[in-house]
């Protein structure tokens, strides 16, 4: 109802004035001035957004679940981790998995000091640094690119999610509600996943053999 709630109504024809619609009143307040119309004060958008319109896309499930498998998959494989940007320690090996004792952290300081012992803390300083749009690829009010680090997986919700989600570019999800998007972030497989014991076993429920 934004900007539709006024007496404005066209006077027509034959008065000398356009035939945009006007509110109604003494000439010396607000009547005779134009509403309900886009491009006046307080009027309506031009094309507003609506309701009924599908922004999602629906997928095939066994293709959906191909790419879980290919993306589950791919963040085992060193090359396409590494083709992502990130940045991990030579005898790292993939994929990495930790004991449940990490979805069960609630400080900063303590999650930093597993993701040091892991090796992966340089790839959490290189999301730290946002990179400045430039060029083609610059997005209007968007002057920084935030980078994509580590994705944090869990069985469930114990406070895991507020010690790494202060490292910018770390996020952590359920194994539940984990999707592509999370695994392969613009389409591009290979992100550096840390898996916690439970997650792996919820893994196998979901997708149904996925984790071997």
């Amino acid at each position: 109802m934004a900007g539709k709630r006024t007496t404005a109504q066209s006077l027509g024809v034959g008065h000398g004035m356009s035939r945009i619609p006007r509110v109604k009143g003494e000439r010396y307040a607000r009547g005779g001035l134009a509403g309900f119309a886009p491009s006046t004060v307080k009027g309506r958008l031009t094309f507003p957004p609506t309701s009924a319109r599908q922004h999602g896309k629906k997928i095939n499930k066994k293709e959906l679940r191909l790419a879980m498998l290919s993306a589950v998959a791919a963040t085992s494989s060193r090359p396409l981790v590494q083709a992502r940007g990130h940045r991990i320690a030579a005898d790292l090996e993939l994929p990495l998995v930790v004991s449940d004792d990490a979805e069960k952290l609630t400080k900063s300081s303590e999650a930093e000091k597993i993701l040091k012992n892991m090796g992966v803390w340089e790839d959490v300083e290189r999301a730290s640094d946002r990179k400045i749009r430039s060029g083609k690829g610059s997005v209007r009010g968007r002057p920084h690119k935030n980078r994509v680090s580590a994705l944090i997986v869990v069985s469930k919700r114990q406070g895991a999610e507020r010690a790494f989600g202060n490292f910018s570019g770390i996020r952590v999800v359920e194994v539940a509600s984990l999707n592509v998007s999370d695994l392969a972030p613009g389409t591009q497989p290979g992100r550096l996943t840390i898996w916690t014991e439970s997650a792996i076993k919820g893994l196998e429920t979901r997708v149904g053999g996925a984790s071997t």
